[in-house]
């Protein structure tokens, strides 16, 4: 009984670290006035037919604070390159010289930030109802074992495990929304 219980908190633990890591690469994808590479994460072109993420077709480059460009290893692939990044909808129009995509990325308006703080904490709220259904179930299983011959105490003591487990994962998901919070308004 005892290496069941483990077993279900080291889940459960696992799969609430797996939601602030997603969590984590939502965030980054949520630009913050600042040209980073990792905005076009998730972004993929249609090579010769499949689906390829633009960081395997092309080199992405960060020319300066507002500018990303990118190079396509293969001259032929700036069109679907273009076509992909005004499919994904970015806010972000790409401008084609023929050798290279640049991205020149607007200053953000006070409105637009408050924009992209809503959007992080919808993010924020999906994770902690994620982390919060990893805690539903464990209990749920918790509550298996129980009738299968767990004793009350056991079970009482391994609720109490993973709501404390719940709290620290919960808070860090406030600590991070915080932090991006704070990015995003810094003009």
């Amino acid at each position: 009984m005892s290496e069941d219980l483990g077993s279900l908190k080291t889940h459960a633990e696992d799969s609430m670290k797996k939601a602030i890591s997603h969590l984590e690469a939502e965030l980054v994808k949520i630009r913050a006035g600042k040209a980073n590479p990792q905005m076009l994460d998730g972004i993929v072109v249609d090579y010769y037919g499949s689906p390829t993420p633009i960081s395997q077709v092309g080199n992405i480059s960060v020319m300066d604070a507002r500018t990303l460009s990118i190079q396509p290893w293969e001259k032929n692939m700036l069109q679907p390159i273009e076509r992909a990044i005004i499919g994904a909808n970015i806010g972000v129009t790409p401008q084609n010289d023929g050798a290279i995509i640049r991205l020149f990325l607007p200053p953000l308006t006070e409105e637009r930030r408050k924009e992209l703080v809503k959007k992080c904490q919808g993010e924020g709220e999906h994770s902690k109802v994620a982390i919060r259904n990893i805690r539903r179930d464990a209990i749920e299983n918790i509550k298996k074992l129980q009738k299968n011959g767990l004793s009350e105490d056991a079970a009482k003591d391994a609720e109490a495990d993973i709501q404390a487990v719940t709290d620290k994962f919960i808070s860090t998901v406030e600590k991070h929304l915080v932090q991006k919070e704070k990015e995003i308004m810094a003009v």
